[in-house]
């Protein structure tokens, strides 16, 4: 542990305090699948039994298995003599089943006018069919297929033709550059790329095939590149190595037989960032995933057969691939799967398709919850959301003043939030209410699952007493847990398992717990900012800020200071109809000096239409400390809107006596 690290635990000291609670709507508890705390003390009796026997309710399986958790820290294997298959528990099953014609994506394309419903059956003829063309182009058991594509049906459909076939999928996510594209095709060693010709966002054009193009130069793993055609427009094109998805499905079956997969074969790799390092590459099992997310899918969100799921990610992150594709389509629940941007053709689109569509379940990152804060209620009230009964939050600790507004004005103070803890590496869910049990407390993801064991402890691995800060750890193997990292064990180990001993998983998240139990999770436990030898958390700062009337969003980092060590800077989003002026950048620093302390007072408060995002939503933060400290910007291209960033740091240079660069 780190000197650094271990300051850490000066940070996480319960600052904020929150007392307002809000139990289980009766009418929601009436309706609820879990109503009290059985399935708790079912796990704590036997948390190997608690799995096995969802395994066998919720999973069909081709070889029963015999064997539950083997458990050789830091490596764990679940169900390893089991036999079963994704894309069959997700379709066929259905299908035979007699649920062929129910919806499983209600499909609204980007542009006005453009959707499409596909049924069960229909998903399962088209996973078919590209599976059956994976195979013609040479494609076997244990080969890696990379994806690039936008928010398209298609997608869905090619990871599943993937787990059909045995062939583990590397999904990237379509507003990714070409060199981050290449680096994760070459570090999976990918044989096929599938593409689409161009993606719709915000009104324009992506050029996801020429993108594609960029990355297959520098990855010659990569053999043939299938083109799903979308816009129709002009591409470049190899005829040695493109093929069209449409020419590719032409002639071909639409029935595939589903591969015996063994439980502990790789059902896909997914990498995390590597803004900071080599993207690494978490490896996920067929059998214990899908069961993870099967089971948080519908516990967590309280499926019923009227459920109309909305999981407002994309399926590039791991939280589209559990709850948009997985989860979702093993339960049997009819989905809405919406290609592009929430701010197009304005800032009510989402909730124009909550209305058109009944949508019951809404779960979606507190980042977009703060814009459409910041946009105010004007945008949702436009619309009948009456059909909700159920939200959700995923991403990152949502501050409890976000979580108000999006109970009242979304939820119009009935519908439950479940704020939802987990990472790429965990699969699935591991930190959640269960609503039809759980009091509520805003901005606290609550407790961990049934069958999830969870600590927080200090630098030396000693777990810390409530109202404590320190360290989050998962104390015992889970089955959505990644098995390694792809052809990086060594990493694996020293990386998540190297900190408090083998058997301890390090999250890299700090946390408290309160006299309650419940759980506080404050962010990376690098997100700190050390002034004048006291280390405050941005999640801290963060949360104070928007406590203000006139704040949306807030974002704080830290920038070196030869003085003190580091100075906060603040970068606000204001709401509608506010103002940005001097007085105001003044009271905000003297509110967080109130809410927190005179060492937290900002140095300077920035003001912006928006912050450095990622296509998805995601806070470049690295961008926000270049900007505090007037470094280069460099590549700005993967922004969302990349004109943000130039104001930004207009205002920082005048705010420190810099030269504009």
């Amino acid at each position: 542990m780190s000197d650094q690290q271990a300051d850490v635990l000066d940070v996480i000291e319960g600052l904020m305090q929150e007392s307002r609670t809000f139990p289980p709507p009766p009418e929601f508890q009436a309706r609820a699948l879990v109503r009290d705390r059985s399935l708790y003390d079912e796990a704590a009796k036997d948390f190997e039994e608690f799995w096995a026997r969802l395994a066998g309710e919720l999973i069909d399986w081709f070889t029963p298995p015999t064997k539950r958790l083997e458990w050789d820290p830091p490596h764990c294997t679940w169900f390893a003599d089991g036999e079963l298959n994704v894309s069959y528990n997700c379709l066929d099953r259905h299908v035979q089943q007699g649920h062929g014609d129910q919806v499983a994506y209600h499909w609204v394309g980007e542009p006005a006018n453009e959707t499409r419903d596909v049924s069960f059956a229909e998903l399962l003829e088209e996973t078919g069919r590209i599976a059956n063309g994976l195979k013609a182009l040479g494609v076997k058991r244990g080969d890696r297929v990379g994806i690039y594509m936008g928010m398209v049906p298609e997608l869905p459909a090619a990871m599943l033709a993937c787990a059909r076939i045995g062939a583990p999928h590397v999904v990237v996510f379509g507003g990714f550059s070409s060199e981050s594209l290449a680096e994760r095709l070459q570090s999976a060693g990918a044989k096929i790329l599938i593409t689409q010709d161009e993606g719709w966002r915000k009104g324009g054009k992506v050029p996801l095939k020429a993108d594609a193009d960029e990355a297959v130069a520098g990855s010659p793993s990569v053999e043939r590149v299938v083109v799903l055609q979308r816009t129709g427009g002009d591409i470049p094109w190899n005829a040695q190595r493109d093929v069209w998805w449409h020419e590719l499905v032409a002639d071909v079956p639409a029935e595939c037989e589903p591969a015996r997969m063994n439980a502990e074969d790789t059902l896909f790799l997914l990498h995390t960032s590597g803004t900071t390092a080599k993207p690494k590459a978490p490896q996920h099992a067929t059998g214990g995933y899908l069961l993870h997310a099967a089971v948080t899918h519908r516990l967590i969100f309280d499926i019923h057969e009227d459920t109309v799921w909305w999981c407002a990610a994309d399926i590039g992150w791991v939280t589209g691939h559990s709850y948009i594709v997985y989860g979702p389509l093993a339960n049997r629940t009819t989905g809405l799967l919406y290609e592009g941007d929430p701010a197009y053709p304005d800032w009510d689109r989402h909730w124009e398709l909550v209305e058109r569509y009944g949508v019951t379940t809404y779960y979606t990152a507190p980042t977009l919850i703060r814009s459409f804060v910041k946009m105010g209620p004007a945008y949702p009230g436009r619309h009948d959301l009456s059909s909700l009964r159920l939200l959700g939050t995923v991403g990152e600790p949502i501050n409890p003043e976000a979580w108000l507004w999006y109970w009242k004005v979304i939820g119009q103070e009935r519908c439950p939030i479940v704020d939802t803890w987990w990472q790429t590496e965990t699969g699935a869910i591991l930190i959640s209410p269960l609503p039809g049990v759980t009091t509520l407390k805003p901005g606290s993801a609550t407790v961990p699952l049934p069958g999830i064991e969870v600590d927080i402890v200090d630098e030396r691995g000693t777990p810390v007493p409530p109202g404590s800060g320190g360290f989050l750890v998962i104390t015992r193997p889970w089955p959505g847990m990644f098995r390694t990292l792809w052809d990086d064990d060594e990493r694996y180990v020293e990386t998540y398992f190297g900190e408090y001993g083998r058997g301890v998983y390090v999250t890299g998240d700090g946390a408290k717990q309160d006299s309650d139990g419940y759980f506080w999770l404050m962010g990376r436990i690098d997100d700190v900012i050390n002034v004048a030898g006291h280390r405050l958390s941005t999640t801290e700062i963060e949360s104070a800020l928007v406590e203000h009337p006139a704040v949306a969003e807030a974002a704080a980092t830290g920038a070196h200071d030869p003085q003190r060590g580091q100075r906060i800077v603040c970068f606000v989003l204001l709401k509608a109809g506010q103002t940005h002026t001097p007085e105001l950048s003044g009271d905000l620093r003297e509110f967080v000096a109130e809410k927190i302390g005179k060492i937290a007072r900002p140095a300077a408060v920035l003001f912006g239409d928006d912050l450095p995002k990622t296509r998805s939503g995601k806070i470049m933060r690295r961008l926000l400390k270049d900007i505090a400290e007037g470094h280069d910007l460099g590549d700005t291209t993967t922004l969302r809107d990349a004109d943000v960033v130039e104001e930004l740091k207009r205002q920082a240079d005048e705010a420190f006596g810099r030269t504009a660069s």
